[in-house]
């Protein structure tokens, strides 16, 4: 099931609320109307109506404007962070009971011994076992606000880019961390040149900082734009029986709905797995860097 099985049994309501928001030449705007279930908002909708979440006034800080407001991403982030806690105090009384831990307990420590073994030390070497939490961290943390959004009334915190934006920066701080410690400040900051003759530094140190920047971006906008991407389609297809007004035409894009709600299931797991390989591969690329000096030295 789906969040987003929420919108179809919304329907009559969606079309009264419809009403008020209608198109310049008398059109009802009914894509306009289906899309705020997909978009963060101040209130939690459940099956017994709309719950309002605390407000606050933007706080101004050097110059910006601070909302710390929460909203229905924001609470889903939080449940989030409490199912991992619990789930992981539960799983290790288990995993320390058994000898060979199975059920629920057995396919957690599958996946993160997959997470230590092709991941961490595929990508690090055997200075990944130091980052294996964080990254086990990361994927189960990621893996459930993605499949948040897979159940009724629920919500994805990853469609938000406040969100995604946030674990990118954590990543930038733990890329830039392993790099540091691998090669030691001194190298980190010459590696910064490009290896090129002072007079180019002008040019190649801007562009180095660029690149620093550019793998976090690339982690924040492609978990973003894939988990809103779904959401975007679902709402489109249900519109069209909306836009049509016909039982018929209603079969196709119902149809077109569950495909697309198992696909995102499937979405959920890989969005959570490449998010922490790149993760993992920027991390050991910056220890690469100190290995081949080190090599470069001894020849």
């Amino acid at each position: 099931m789906h969040q987003d099985a929420e919108i179809i049994a919304a329907a009559p309501d969606t079309l009264h609320a419809a009403a008020a928001h209608v198109a310049p030449h008398g059109e009802v705007n009914i894509f306009a109307e289906l899309l705020h279930h997909v978009q963060d908002a101040p209130t939690l909708e459940t099956p017994f109506g709309h719950i309002s979440l605390p407000q606050f006034e933007p706080v101004q800080i050097l110059g910006m404007s601070l909302d710390f407001s929460i909203t229905k991403h924001v609470v889903f982030l939080w449940l989030a962070a409490a199912l991992l806690c619990l789930l992981a105090i539960v799983v290790a009384r288990r995993v320390t009971r058994q000898a060979v831990p199975s059920g629920f307990a057995g396919v957690v420590e599958a996946m993160a011994v997959y997470v230590r073994d092709e991941i961490a030390l595929y990508t690090m070497g055997a200075r990944g076992i130091r980052y294996t939490p964080y990254l086990l961290t990361t994927f189960f943390f990621i893996l459930l606000m993605n499949m948040m959004g897979l159940v009724p009334y629920g919500a994805t915190s990853t469609s938000n880019v406040n969100v995604t934006a946030g674990l990118a920066l954590i990543a930038f701080v733990m890329i830039q961390a392993s790099a540091i410690r691998a090669q030691g400040i001194g190298h980190y900051f010459a590696h910064l040149t490009g290896g090129v003759h002072w007079a180019l530094w002008p040019i190649m140190v801007p562009i180095e900082i660029i690149g620093l920047f550019t793998k976090p971006f690339a982690l924040c906008v492609r978990l973003f734009a894939n988990m809103n991407g779904g959401h975007i389609v679902i709402v489109s297809l249900i519109g069209l029986i909306f836009l049509f007004k016909s039982y018929v035409v209603a079969l196709a894009p119902a149809s077109f709905v569950v495909g697309i709600i198992f696909l995102e299931l499937f979405v959920a797991f890989l969005q959570a797995y490449i998010f922490t390989m790149l993760t993992a591969t920027f991390m050991g690329l910056g220890m690469a860097e100190a290995e081949h000096e080190g090599h470069g030295a001894q020849a």
